[in-house]
């Protein structure tokens, strides 16, 4: 059965996805340490203007305000019951901006890491994971979510989980891990290595990739290595915008829009198809990436030198 998501893909053949959810929201007076997901309820003007802005700068896809939604991370919020319905209404929010773009785009249920470490190293049991995330992709898929978005992830055993949640709430899903300078997840799983558990699944993504990391020369060279194992599932590159560099007061990133705009025709070369930024990603780096991808032609792919370079 088909999906928005993988129909538009076929339309395009390369998606731009949105950038930052955090940083923007800090810029609007999110304090840290606060939970996000609620201003889904509390702020939800502020929300839907977030998701506007991936929106009018040319983005695909956008990811719901919904990335902490489970009962395990909003418990230190003391608001572990809460999980479906903020889900839900992030969900509902982006329906509404979605369908009134005048154009396809897609509402993609963001769906981040438990905070937890699973069995056997740390405490959370498998049943108890894919419960937290059934109860978030449920949420999102009542919501009006057109597919859940896994991201972030370090734990093979959590990914494993978070398909059989998905699978159970009956959501359509993409999934992607986050590696560091020496090619890993925290947890140890290489890009290859993430290809091969990705497509031994009983319920495989729809796409599959990296988001986050460091900069976004790191992220390429992990496309390049989900590229080389030669599959046909589609590869989701989000890069963050540079490094994260402290400047009165705040966290800056460092990538220009022109990086973001280079960083994205570079990600299709590579071999992704879902293009977007994660950390530090503004609507005006999105603004570049979206005339790079339309206006450059593809080409081969790059050196990792090349990469290096460029970014």
């Amino acid at each position: 059965m088909s999906n928005p998501l993988t129909d538009l893909l076929a339309e395009k053949g390369t998606l731009l996805a949105d950038g930052a959810t955090g940083t923007n929201l800090f810029n609007m007076g999110l304090m840290s340490g606060d939970a996000p997901e609620m201003w889904n309820t509390d702020q939800p003007q502020n929300i839907i203007k977030l998701y506007r802005g991936a929106v009018e700068s040319g983005s695909d896809i956008f990811l719901t305000n919904s990335f902490g939604a489970n009962a395990s991370r909003l418990k230190l919020h003391n608001a572990e019951k809460r999980a479906h319905e903020l889900s839900r209404v992030s969900a509902e929010l982006a329906r509404e901006v979605a369908d009134k773009a005048g154009r396809k785009v897609i509402v993609a249920g963001s769906v981040g890491p438990t905070g937890e470490i699973m069995e056997p190293v740390g405490p959370l049991t498998h049943a108890l994971a894919v419960e937290m995330f059934h109860e978030t992709a449920d949420g999102l898929k009542a919501g009006g979510a057109d597919v859940g978005w896994l991201e972030t992830i370090s734990a093979p055993e959590e990914y494993r989980a978070a398909a059989e949640g998905f699978k159970l709430a009956g959501l359509d899903w993409v999934g992607t891990m986050s590696f560091d300078t020496a090619g890993r997840t925290m947890m140890g799983m290489t890009s290859e290595a993430m290809v091969d558990m990705v497509h031994q699944l009983d319920n495989m993504p729809l796409a599959y990739g990296a988001n986050c990391g460091t900069g976004a020369s790191d992220v390429l060279r992990t496309v390049l290595g989900f590229a080389s194992k030669g599959k046909p599932t589609p590869i989701v590159s989000k890069g963050n915008a540079g490094i994260p560099k402290y400047h009165e007061g705040h966290i800056h990133y460092d990538g220009t829009p022109e990086l973001m705009a280079d960083y994205a025709e570079m990600a299709r070369n590579c071999g992704a198809s879902i293009i977007g930024g994660c950390c530090g990603t503004m609507p005006e780096h999105l603004v570049h990436m979206r005339a790079a991808l339309d206006s450059r032609p593809k080409k081969d792919a790059p050196t990792l030198d090349e990469i290096v370079q460029a970014l």
